[in-house]
């Protein structure tokens, strides 16, 4: 069976851009492809509703750049963003350019391709779950059901559509047989209801909109297709969100999961470095919250090494070694690598650590600690020594 290294394939390849679809949203929703190119690219590009729990994947060497939009402002024009892959990977980075979604459902993620293309750069598309369908489902609301969807549509509510050039007849689509999901529509949901409404689509027919769909925040607005630009008004319901029309709409009071977890709807603030608030974290989003991530502290190398060196040359002359954080367990690891040490180093040494997080960390290393001290305080580590008779004296 394949590990997670082997699911997300080869690094990225310098010189090469990929264009990574992030999904819509939730972190758990990014694909192995994606994330093993987040940990291996040198620049990316990203959008303003890609995931930036897995943006914090990419190494810290990696430069970053924003090129999203917003109804009132462009970070980068779309001539711009594909003037930007295609130099960064001419210079020789390996380039991410990390999309909302997918990057081939209204992600202009062709035209990016066919920049490449006509510049001579290796590219590769990376797909990503579509909001169009995660959205719905994270509302209970599936796409297709038998007797009431037999397929569904996709389409941009982004145009105007009393505009000359609107693209969509709504009208014309208000005969097809199956759920309508609307991408960017919310300004302009009156006349698209409007629309279908001409074209014989009835008042009556259930809608549902979700906003920030797959994300703690997400809430959804239902109606019918007669009042909704109406409720839309009235509660004070903003973007993004995905429209969806039709019969299906109506089961979401039968499926809905997603709202109903403890925590859901409160954002919760852990102040730990990215790489120690991964399990709290976890445990939090499992719970619904909204995890916000400050990291308050920084660990960094030693200005100094030298006192660490000569400890891990004299570690015969030691009788025990205290770990008092995950962050002491890498360290130690480490400094006895960057010596041309293993584990094995350690043996005869009695290792003594604060909390069962520390011990977790030292069993990854497939050693096994000898005492735990079972709060992370100095005060829990003194007393677990006094009272251990087998600790060195």
């Amino acid at each position: 069976m394949a590990g997670i290294e082997e699911l997300g394939g080869t690094p990225a390849v310098p010189g090469t851009v990929y264009l990574v679809g992030s999904g819509p949203g939730a972190p758990g929703l990014v694909t192995a492809r994606a994330a093993k190119l987040l940990a291996t690219a040198t620049f990316v590009a990203y959008d303003r509703l890609a995931s930036a729990e897995a943006r914090a994947l990419c190494p810290p060497e990696c430069e970053q750049v924003f090129v999203g939009k917003r109804p009132d402002y462009h970070a980068l024009k779309q001539e711009g963003i594909n003037d930007l892959i295609v130099q960064k990977a001419q210079e020789g980075h390996a380039v991410v350019r990390f999309k909302g979604g997918d990057p081939f459902v209204f992600g202009r993620g062709s035209e990016e391709a066919l920049a490449c293309l006509e510049a001579g750069v290796p590219f590769e598309v990376v797909p990503g779950i579509s909001s169009s369908v995660a959205a719905p489902a994270f509302a209970g609301i599936p796409v297709t059901h038998r007797g009431l969807a037999h397929g569904f549509a996709v389409i941009t509510g982004h145009e105007d559509p009393d505009g000359q050039d609107d693209p969509v007849n709504w009208p014309n689509l208000a005969t097809f047989p199956g759920t309508l999901c609307v991408l960017m529509g919310v300004a302009h949901l009156e006349q698209i209801a409007n629309g279908l409404m001409r074209g014989g689509k009835s008042a009556d027919t259930p809608v549902a909109l979700v906003r920030w769909g797959t994300l703690s925040r997400q809430a959804v607005l239902r109606s019918t297709l007669g009042e909704v630009a109406h409720e839309v008004a009235r509660t004070g319901f903003r973007p993004p969100a995905v429209t969806v029309i039709g019969p299906v709409a109506a089961l979401a009071d039968q499926l809905t999961w997603f709202t109903d977890r403890p925590l859901h709807g409160r954002r919760v603030l852990v102040p730990r470095t990215r790489q120690d608030s991964s399990v709290v974290s976890m445990k939090l989003r499992a719970l619904g919250a909204d995890v916000v991530i400050a990291p308050t502290i920084q660990i960094l190398p030693a200005l100094n090494p030298e006192p660490m060196r000569r400890a891990l040359h004299s570690l015969s002359t030691y009788g025990a070694i205290a770990l008092t954080s995950r962050n002491a367990v890498r360290a130690l690891f480490n400094g006895l690598a960057d010596e041309g040490f293993d584990g094995r180093a350690l043996a005869g040494l009695r290792l003594v650590v604060v909390g069962p997080g520390t011990a977790e960390e030292l069993a990854t290393h497939s050693i096994m600690a000898d005492l735990i001290a079972p709060r992370a305080t100095a005060e829990a580590l003194a007393r677990a020594i006094s009272n251990d008779p087998d600790f060195p004296r």
